[in-house]
């Protein structure tokens, strides 16, 4: 089988995890309902996003992989709808803290877990406070029994800015990217908007790899902080097949013809014509 049918979830979240659980698997229902084999919640779900403020307190949210309560409830509930969750969540490795992602296949299982890259610093996005640097490299993933033989990329909030994650997946296989993230207003500038920058930056990976991107925002307003939704999902030229808007909960839902996706990417000729002897610098100390 070569289609997939994939799905974004977009909503606000409180400070109560099992309230935003809940809220959470209701759509991961919903989109199932609707035929969706990958469902995509937003990053760091499991909670308010507390990178806003540096707080010692909060370290005390994070847990391992096996034991964190948003990984266990996802598990459950994809092995009961046979449907593919990546998992954003806090982890906690010994005295290590990551934002991470666990994998979470049709039967139930953590097929692994990738820590997220790229961390930023700045008002109101203070991760490099409670983040390590991830230390698992990038990864790819297995595509669901449904759809045999295909992988999946997985890049977190920040690292979506990044032209090396996406190419970095797509040299390891991937056929679709997933972007999970927390990103909405500047609390230091208020004239700044990144909403455009946000979703056409991502839009230039899905062009310049030939490849479908989805991507899962939060929405809301955290202590003055607004979260801006506009969740989507690209196809492989770049156009969009579905959307939410800015203060809109909900789900989308798209299938994609991985077969079809292959064929433009070979057409388009981009890793036939690439140089990698040329591109040092790009691995280089600035």
């Amino acid at each position: 089988m070569t289609e997939i049918t994939v799905a974004a979830l977009q909503l606000a979240f409180s400070s109560d995890i099992d309230a935003n659980i809940a809220n959470v698997s209701r759509l991961v229902r919903e989109a199932a309902d609707k035929g969706a084999q990958v469902i995509l919640p937003p990053e760091l779900f499991e909670g308010e996003y507390f990178c806003r403020v540096e707080d010692e307190g909060l370290f005390a949210n994070a847990a391992p992989v096996a034991e964190h309560k948003a990984v266990l409830a996802m598990q459950a509930l994809a092995e009961a709808l046979k449907v593919t969750i990546p998992t954003s969540f806090f982890e906690a490795d010994g005295p290590h803290y990551y934002n991470s992602l666990a994998m979470i296949g049709p039967d139930g299982e953590v097929q692994g877990v990738y820590r997220k890259s790229h961390i930023p610093d700045g008002p109101g996005y203070e991760e490099k406070f409670y983040f390590r640097p991830g230390n698992t490299g990038f990864k790819v993933w297995p595509a669901p029994p449904s759809a045999p033989g295909w992988k999946l990329g997985v890049g977190v909030c920040w690292d979506q800015w990044y032209p090396e994650t996406a190419r970095a997946m797509m040299l390891m296989g991937a056929e679709l990217l997933f972007y999970p993230t927390a990103i909405g207003s500047e609390p230091h500038d208020t004239s700044l908007d990144t909403a455009r920058l946000w979703r056409r930056a991502m839009v230039g990976h899905a062009v310049s790899n030939v490849v479908p991107v989805i991507a899962a925002n939060r929405i809301g307003t955290e202590h003055g902080q607004t979260f801006y939704g506009t969740s989507f999902i690209a196809d492989e030229r770049g156009d969009i097949l579905a959307e939410l808007g800015r203060e809109e909960e909900g789900v989308i839902v798209a299938t994609l013809d991985l077969a079809r996706v292959k064929r433009h990417r070979a057409a388009f000729g981009f890793f036939r014509d690439r140089r990698p002897e040329l591109y040092g610098r790009l691995v280089a100390d600035i």
